[in-house]
């Protein structure tokens, strides 16, 4: 019988169950683990959650076993977990509408962390106080590398695109996606539709660098290039949260950088970041991801 622990955070009674299962199977990593991180890097992660409307990813068996991807709270989430009913045109499920949960407290982070909910994804918009859906506030470019190109080629591309932000008047922050990849957000003013924007930018450099950079979907264009996804801006789609960790071997975390180190990129392992390190970062230099 998995053994339950009735808890308090923040005022509200939670109860924990199977602590000591191992998630991550190759450095037995534990759901308590999770938990420690989830709870203790909450004051940077918070703000990056606020108001967005949450996708998990669920690992009930760990991450060698069984996944799912959440969007809709069920009925049996907590009272005080904040949900906002909102359209989901396309719904794979023929639904309307979906009643999406929003983490903005840390017992709603404590609550997804006990349920396996190892990635936190969310979209680049927010809503309001009334659950209605605002314009996206920030743009995304995802930059994925095509083998056997990493993550040192993604930190060549991410240089040139800041460049090319920088001379279109936005302030480029990157941070690396956990997995293979690295993904740069800047501050959006709405001046045109997103994706079309991210597009355009995307094909620009595509021109300007071909051997380096492509801008189609096609994985058959990618090897040794670095496909920069400017489709993440869609409003119906999701990027991980930063500081949300990933379902990879080991707890790597999706974690801000500096731009010194895009810089000083020279092997993949360079931008690697565990829970433990992400929360020494944390302690030690604030939050990288911070709106100036």
């Amino acid at each position: 019988m998995a053994k339950k622990v009735p808890v308090k955070v923040d005022g509200r009674e939670l109860t924990l169950s199977n602590l000591d299962k191992v998630l991550y199977p190759d450095c037995g990593f534990t759901k308590a683990e999770v938990i420690d991180y989830y709870s203790r890097i909450a004051p940077v992660l918070l703000p990056h959650l606020a108001g967005r409307p949450l996708t998990v990813k669920r690992y009930p068996d760990g991450v060698t076993g069984q996944s799912f991807f959440e969007k809709n709270a069920p009925d049996h989430t907590p009272d005080w977990v904040r949900r906002v009913n909102l359209p989901v045109p396309g719904s794979t499920k023929n639904r309307e509408s979906i009643d999406f949960a929003v983490i903005e407290d840390l017992p709603t982070i404590v609550y997804y962390a006990n349920l396996a909910a190892l990635e936190l994804h969310v979209p680049q918009w927010r809503v309001d106080d009334d659950g209605n859906a605002l314009p996206p506030d920030m743009i995304v470019f995802d930059l994925d590398p095509g083998a056997p190109a990493t993550i040192v080629q993604c930190a060549e591309i991410a240089l040139m695109l800041r460049e090319v932000l920088k001379a279109e008047g936005l302030t480029a922050r990157p941070k690396t996606s956990g997995s293979k990849g690295m993904q740069l957000y800047a501050d959006w003013d709405c001046r045109e539709e997103p994706s079309a924007y991210a597009k355009r930018l995307a094909q620009l450099l595509e021109k300007e660098h071909p051997k380096q950079v492509v801008s189609v979907m096609a994985k058959a264009a990618r090897p040794g290039k670095v496909f920069i996804d400017w489709s993440q801006n869609n409003p119906a789609k999701t990027t991980v949260a930063p500081y949300s960790l990933r379902a990879r071997e080991r707890p790597t975390v999706s974690t801000p950088l500096t731009w010194k180190e895009v810089e000083s990129c020279e092997r993949p392992e360079d931008l690697v970041f565990t829970a433990p390190d992400v929360l020494a970062r944390a302690e030690n230099r604030g939050d990288l991801f911070a709106r100036a």
